[in-house]
């Protein structure tokens, strides 16, 4: 996904917004106690709406059903001055019903229909970065268990089926015995026909 320059800046200080608001000093998950707290201090925040847009974008968090995503996709590669009206999002976004009435206080402002467009845009990349993270965080564990079973099939290929030779199908040594390398070195050489040093 290509992200206009507006929404790549836009994105990173509404991210830091929603995870200052996630949890106080102690580190509590507080959430949704601070964005219901947002939501009451909307009204106050309008002045912000041009200036820092995620102020008061972070009040629709989680407040946004996305009909077609890829309506939305298409968005994220726009400056701000080219985005469409809210109204034309009609068939691929709709407000959870709790939002409704935030949105009726940002339209009363002449820039409140693009700020909608802006904050559904946001919490669109917002709700795929979490997903990637979920999906990475699976795929993480996924790949250990296939390095695990990677392991066992190789033990059994080399007929450890105890695993006690390692990784390789050798006996590395771990097992307590104090085995000297230089030693076994010797007698090595001295199978092949060479003098032992002593």
């Amino acid at each position: 996904m290509k992200l206009s320059r507006f929404f790549e800046d836009l994105m990173a200080v509404y991210k830091a917004e929603i995870d200052d608001l996630k949890s106080d000093s102690e580190g509590k998950n507080i959430l949704k106690a601070r964005l219901r707290e947002k939501a009451e201090q909307l009204p106050l925040l309008l002045p912000m709406m041009e200036s820092n847009p995620e102020m008061l974008a972070s009040a629709f968090h989680q407040g946004f059903i996305f009909l077609n995503p890829l309506a939305l996709e298409a968005l994220t590669a726009k400056e701000q001055a080219s985005l469409p009206a809210w109204k034309t999002l009609a068939t691929a976004v709709r407000l959870e019903p709790w939002a409704e009435p935030l949105a009726k206080v940002v339209q009363t402002e002449a820039a409140g229909d693009r700020f909608l467009v802006i904050a559904a845009v946001l919490e669109y990349l917002m709700r795929g970065a979490q997903s990637r993270r979920a999906g990475s965080t699976a795929d993480a564990a996924d790949d250990t268990d296939h390095d695990e079973l990677d392991d066992e099939s190789e033990d059994r290929e080399n007929g450890d089926l105890d695993g006690q030779y390692g990784r390789h199908g050798r006996d590395d040594g771990d097992d307590g015995d104090d085995y000297d390398l230089g030693e076994a070195g010797a007698d090595w050489l001295a199978e092949q026909g060479f003098d032992r040093k002593d």
